[in-house]
């Protein structure tokens, strides 16, 4: 694939975390104001349960009415946990991606930019055989739910078999798939874990998105989680750490904010927060000032 031009734009991207959307969707908005965010995550249903209570239509227009009045300028979904396009379990593959076209018919409804998901593991069978299947399941939810929101594929930490947690993996899924509608998801900390960056240098940092450039087309990973990493480097342990207090360090996310090809991504911490309550502003402004300095 050939390699795109390099972003000169110097723009702060768009910075925020994944926030409650208890009593109601539209409730996340004013939480995601409340801690700096301009952009925000949610769960569209529950993240433990194979079944999903749809939006109404009501629900829908409410938070689409709630985030044009706001600061807010785009919000993604965050899939299941429980979801693994790539199961050996024929029962598991067919829940899977009933679940996840139902959270992806409500990042539709909501006017969410995408649903961000994990790739799953192939456990019980080769990674060929997952990735077939994985690349067949995804085709059928951009079939059966039609419409603008992306569904985002996010790299892993690799323990137990993930998908996902090299730039190989993704390339293939992203290729197999075929579609302007299928974008990435770059975790900071899964990276870090899988043994994909053992150095948020400078240096370090350029080559690995030369390399994602190389894969899928820089213009094709379109938000980062950014957390820093409670695990060391090639753990395979996926443990999230605010971000300055893990092995990535400051010095590691001043790099990624150096690099201009990142700043039209929208940033989204998934941090445990400084008091224990999820991504917070001390996090956000943490990030914020990355960008005053590079």
């Amino acid at each position: 694939m050939k390699r795109s031009s390099r972003n000169t734009n110097l723009r702060i991207p768009d910075i925020g975390g994944h926030v409650s959307a208890a009593g109601g969707l539209f409730r996340a908005i004013g939480n995601g104001e409340t801690i700096g965010a301009t952009t925000i995550q949610i769960f569209g249903a529950s993240p433990q349960t194979w079944g999903v209570k749809p939006v109404s239509d009501a629900e829908a227009g409410n938070f689409r009415e709630a985030m044009k009045e706001s600061g807010i300028s785009s919000a993604y979904l965050h899939a299941a946990y429980l979801v693994n396009l790539a199961s050996a379990s024929e029962e598991i593959y067919r829940k899977s991606i009933r679940n996840l076209s139902e959270h992806f018919r409500i990042a539709e409804s909501i006017g969410a930019k995408g649903l961000i998901f994990h790739l799953g593991s192939n456990k019980g069978i080769s990674k060929e055989e997952g990735i077939r299947k994985e690349s067949k399941a995804i085709r059928r939810i951009l079939k059966d739910v039609p419409g603008n929101s992306f569904l985002v594929m996010e790299n892993s930490a690799g323990g137990g078999d993930k998908i996902g947690s090299d730039i190989e993996d993704v390339r293939r899924l992203f290729e197999f798939a075929d579609s302007e509608r299928v974008k990435v998801c770059f975790d900071t900390a899964h990276a870090f874990e899988a043994g994909m960056i053992d150095d948020y240098s400078p240096k370090s940092v350029s080559s690995l998105f030369d390399e994602w450039d190389e894969a899928i087309g820089i213009e094709n990973l379109i938000v980062l989680h950014i957390n820093d990493s409670k695990t060391a480097f090639g753990s395979r342990h996926d443990r999230h750490e605010n971000v300055g207090e893990g092995h990535i360090g400051i010095s590691g996310f001043r790099a990624l904010a150096g690099d201009v090809r990142l700043r039209d991504k929208e940033w989204i911490l998934e941090v445990p927060g400084f008091d224990g309550r999820g991504p917070d502003k001390k996090n956000i402004d943490i990030v914020k000032s990355l960008f005053k300095s590079s």
